[in-house]
């Protein structure tokens, strides 16, 4: 939670100096590979490994660098700079609900009532946070 809202300050930051979010992300998951890639080859010299790893590790790999890294770190950048760093610090609230609702469906996990009721909760206050509720009945009356 921290380094979110770590990452919060830094998008308002780059947004005050008209940096692109695009631009941002790059430069960050580019800083950060550079910084640790020395240290991993000191730590982990791959070059000793008996066999290479196969193509399935490569794609796998590939797959967590470009989707659950640079895509995600895109995706934050340009909801800060369309939605603000409180709105995109609400997405955390829902890391519960996906985790229970992936677990249902890729490892067949049977949900109970209680999750149901979690899932209400974390959407209530969500909507509570948020404030789009209080201002829409605000605007009602």
């Amino acid at each position: 939670m921290l380094l979110y809202a770590l990452a919060g300050v830094y998008g308002r930051r780059f947004k005050a100096l008209k940096a692109e979010p695009m631009e941002v992300a790059a430069g960050q998951v580019t800083a950060g590979t550079v910084l640790i890639l020395p240290i991993m080859l000191l730590v982990d010299r791959p070059w000793t490994l008996a066999n290479m790893p196969s193509t399935s590790v490569w794609l796998a790999l590939a797959g967590l660098a470009l989707l659950s890294t640079a895509l995600a770190y895109v995706l934050y950048f340009r909801i800060l700079a369309a939605a603000g760093a409180t709105n995109l610090l609400l997405v955390t609230f829902l890391i519960p609900l996906t985790a229970v609702l992936l677990g249902a469906l890729v490892l067949g996990e049977r949900l109970a009532p209680r999750h149901f009721v979690g899932m209400a909760l974390i959407g209530l206050g969500l909507a509570v946070v948020d404030g789009q509720l209080l201002r829409r009945q605000r605007l009602a009356k």
